[in-house]
């Protein structure tokens, strides 16, 4: 899967100095706890705390050294951040203190939105061991919030274990179900949402092959296979077969030998069937790396 960053990181470039945040100017006792924009009554918890520039030091920058902390810039007129908070501040409880989110109102701490160059909200940070790592702003889909929630665990050296995600889950069973128009729509807003998704990917792929073999006698296919070896079309096809009956190793061995005896566009037809295929295993498959290798000898 690709680096799940929403933006690159600005961090790099030196842009946010909080050496004035580490030893604040006397401040006045901070207000009470607001709740922030959120409609689905999650309040300040464990998880999701309002801070304030007189506790930023504590509860953000001495917090982040044990466990990462997550800034939500909000104000109360700002309508993208109903949308954004809600979902930042469910997944905080759902992460059971593996992260904290700290909300920071804009209207009430313009020095704090000054500092972290704030220029439109909502804007939200990521600070692992005292230092901000990452930051992205606007709303974004939830799918690709979780990713960028792991990453950000990631770089606090937690142990990070996948999350499932509801929208393959809903593809994946209409491939089951043999709703390949739904399924094929499914995959491509997900890749649409989150690019490079190799879960996405291999679904995708797998609708291309349930649409090549419908209707199609194996038995038959693979027969004709073996009766006409220079076919590209019957070698295509009985390769679909083994992959869909299993024999996955027997398919790609069959379109790499396949590879070597044909040129020019047959070959590159046959080449970009076999990368198709390659992608329903996943670049994991330990089948796929020794044919990869059999395919790069076999096109140098």
């Amino acid at each position: 899967m690709s680096d799940p960053r929403i933006t690159p990181s600005i961090f790099t470039r030196g842009a946010v100095d909080l050496s004035a945040l580490r030893t604040p100017a006397p401040s006045p006792a901070p207000a009470p706890a607001q709740s922030g924009p959120s409609d689905d009554g999650v309040g300040s918890t464990a998880a999701v705390i309002d801070v304030s520039e007189a506790t930023f030091q504590a509860e953000v920058l001495e917090r982040s050294l044990s466990t990462p902390v997550v800034v939500d810039f909000w104000a109360e007129w700002c309508e993208p951040c109903k949308q954004l908070s809600p979902v930042l501040e469910r997944l905080a409880v759902e992460g059971a203190g593996a992260w904290v989110l700290a909300k920071v109102d804009v209207d009430a701490n313009p020095r704090l939105a000054q500092m972290f160059r704030v220029q439109g909200i909502p804007m939200v940070y990521a600070v692992v061991g005292g230092q901000p790592v990452d930051a992205f702003s606007g709303v974004v889909p939830e799918a690709q919030l979780r990713q960028w929630i792991q990453a950000v665990l990631k770089a606090g050296g937690a142990t990070v274990a996948e999350t499932a995600d509801p929208r393959l889950d809903e593809a994946d069973e209409s491939l089951l179900n043999g709703d390949l128009d739904t399924a094929e729509q499914a995959y491509r807003k997900i890749l649409a949402e989150t690019p490079s998704d190799a879960a996405a990917e291999a679904g995708l792929a797998q609708v291309g092959l349930a649409r090549r073999v419908a209707g199609a006698d194996p038995q038959a296919v693979l027969t004709a296979a073996a009766a006409a070896t220079d076919d590209v079309d019957a070698q295509l096809l009985a390769a679909d077969v083994e992959v869909l009956g299993g024999m996955a190793e027997q398919a790609y061995q069959r379109l790499v030998g396949l590879v070597r005896r044909t040129a020019g566009e047959d070959r590159e037809k046959v080449r970009q069937h076999l990368v198709g295929l390659f992608t329903i295993a996943g670049p994991d498959d330990s089948a796929v790396a020794l044919a990869r290798r059999a395919l790069a000898s076999a096109l140098f």
